[in-house]
């Protein structure tokens, strides 16, 4: 049995610890995406990995959604990257996030006509509803808000607004995006999101997301496993 299994990320030096684990090489790029394969196997099942890194903004991961879509027939699509912590004040750098509500931040229009959910309407997705798991090394945490938008956040007012007005625990550039198309799609239901905490939204984040990056990412992909 072979089954289908698309790893969606924003950052080459993210890209390269999934590459780097599950013994990936590159199969293609499309401009400013580029697209990795690879097989996990066992004597029961062979999953085909592939992997698609989209570059930052959430133009580019609609882009990069939406071709897999058009061009495989994933039967589970992860979105894997880092991002701010916003209002869990119990969550470390290294904890990750399996959020289970999307918010689009920056759409702004003053109408509530049904017509324009598609870009409105949060995006909820079931899995996520268990109990948060210690894994020694770090905090698996679910049933959290994760908030998508156009802007890397390193304001602390900003965080403060963000959490009276939205109550989000994390915050990050594409899983809107990503679940977005798969809303239009109806391919929700094999969507699953995975945050790794690699700073806390102030005016310290961009240091901190950098320095970071790989503790956070390597968190997270010990998820990934998990979840593959």
């Amino acid at each position: 049995m072979e089954l289908t299994k698309v790893i969606i990320t924003a950052m080459k030096e993210e890209a390269d610890l999934i590459i780097k684990r599950f013994k990936l090489t590159e199969l293609k790029k499309i401009n400013n995406i580029t697209i990795y394969t690879g097989n996990r196997e066992s004597s029961d099942w062979n999953d085909k990995i592939i992997l698609v890194l989209t570059g930052i903004w959430k133009i580019q991961a609609a882009i990069a959604t939406t071709y897999i879509l058009e061009n495989y027939n994933p039967d589970k699509i992860i979105n894997i990257w880092i991002a701010g912590n916003l209002n869990n004040a119990d969550a470390k750098i290294w904890d990750v996030f399996l959020p289970n509500s999307f918010i689009q931040h920056d759409m702004y229009l003053p109408f509530e006509w049904e017509h324009l959910d598609y870009a409105k309407k949060w995006i909820f997705l079931d899995y996520a509803i268990w109990e948060n798991y210690n894994l020694e090394k770090f905090w698996l945490v679910l049933n959290w808000i994760c908030l998508t938008w156009d802007q890397f956040i390193d304001d602390e007012e900003k965080v403060k607004s963000l959490r009276e007005e939205y109550g989000a625990d994390v915050c990050e550039m594409e899983a809107f995006a990503i679940l977005s198309v798969c809303r239009q799609y109806d391919v929700l239901d094999k969507c699953v999101v995975i945050k790794a905490i690699s700073d806390w939204a102030d005016n310290d984040a961009r240091d901190a997301h950098m320095n970071n990056l790989e503790f956070a990412m390597w968190n997270s992909v010990d998820v990934l496993e998990l979840v593959l």
